[in-house]
């Protein structure tokens, strides 16, 4: 191999024998797409991660009517074909607040896991590239969030924020999401900055913004690809456990979390109040779970 090909950017460079090299950021999407075709769980699960999203954008196409409009002659009534999920206390469907509940915890999980890969992301990269005293600094920074358990750090940071927003929460978890995606990508970065293709470039007088955009970012977000979805369910977790603490978006406003804590008087004679809802919550945090280690264990392989 010539110091030409060496020097080639990413995308470019022609594979020599031996050259195993994990694929930037759209081959690895188009990988974990091909993933998902060969695994039925795999599958499943990532369909019903489209219809949640689905019913987070259009709610009224799953659950058309008012989620709050009341009903005492229907309160506490269990699960039937009028109403999938039963009714509330106040003879609301139940169903039609879990539908139109994933428009508030969605996007803040969504929220979550793009300040916490974007941070993430930028100071891992940061650490890992620059080196010296800015990794030094960085990764003290990270070792004190890793110290600090993410409910708590979360917690922390919602009061400092408020809690009248189901957002101020996925800020929260988001930041406590930082130091885990911060810890994946500088390892990255540092495992491509030893390559010969970035010592090539290095060599050539380019300039280490250049390297860094068209050598060193896209070679290293495959991991960062594969831990979206697992950093997705966690945020799911993460917003709906403050919100059932009472944090984040207050009644009525339906939400998974408080859907789930305003059930909790309940479980004697309408176990349905809490349990489904809080079955939803854990079907979605299963399934991104799924996908993610299926996409997980096609990466290791190569």
């Amino acid at each position: 191999m010539s110091v030409t090909d060496l020097a080639r950017p990413a995308g470019e460079r022609r594979p020599g024998p031996g050259t195993a090299r994990r694929p930037g950021l759209p081959r690895a999407v188009l990988r974990s797409l091909a993933v998902l075709l060969r695994h039925p769980g795999a599958a499943l699960s990532a369909l019903w991660i489209v219809l949640v999203v689905a019913a987070a954008v259009a709610p009224s196409l799953f659950a058309p009517g008012d989620p709050l409009a009341i009903d005492p002659a229907a309160r506490l009534q269990g699960p039937s074909l009028d109403h999938l999920f039963g009714t509330d206390r106040l003879g609301r469907d139940l169903f039609g607040e879990t539908v139109h509940g994933t428009g508030r915890t969605l996007p803040a999980a969504a929220l979550a896991t793009v300040v916490g890969l974007g941070a993430g992301t930028l100071l891992g990269l940061l650490a890992g590239f620059l080196r010296a005293a800015t990794d030094l600094v960085i990764m003290r920074l990270i070792d004190v969030l890793l110290s600090i358990p993410g409910l708590l750090l979360a917690l922390m940071l919602v009061a400092v924020l408020g809690e009248g927003d189901t957002l101020d929460v996925g800020i929260a978890i988001g930041v406590a999401a930082v130091a885990s995606t911060a810890r994946v990508m500088r390892a990255e970065v540092l495992r491509v900055s030893e390559s010969g293709f970035v010592e090539a470039a290095r060599t050539g007088g380019a300039r280490w913004t250049r390297v860094v955009l068209r050598h060193v970012l896209p070679n290293s977000l495959g991991p960062v690809w594969v831990l979206t979805l697992l950093l997705f369910g966690e945020a799911i977790l993460g917003v709906t456990t403050l919100s059932f603490l009472g944090f984040g978006a207050q009644p009525p406003t339906p939400e998974w979390g408080a859907l789930v804590s305003s059930g909790r008087d309940f479980l004697g004679s309408a176990w349905w109040l809490s349990l489904l809802p809080g079955a939803v919550v854990a079907l979605t945090v299963l399934a991104a779970n799924r996908v993610s280690h299926a996409v997980e264990e096609r990466t290791g392989r190569r």
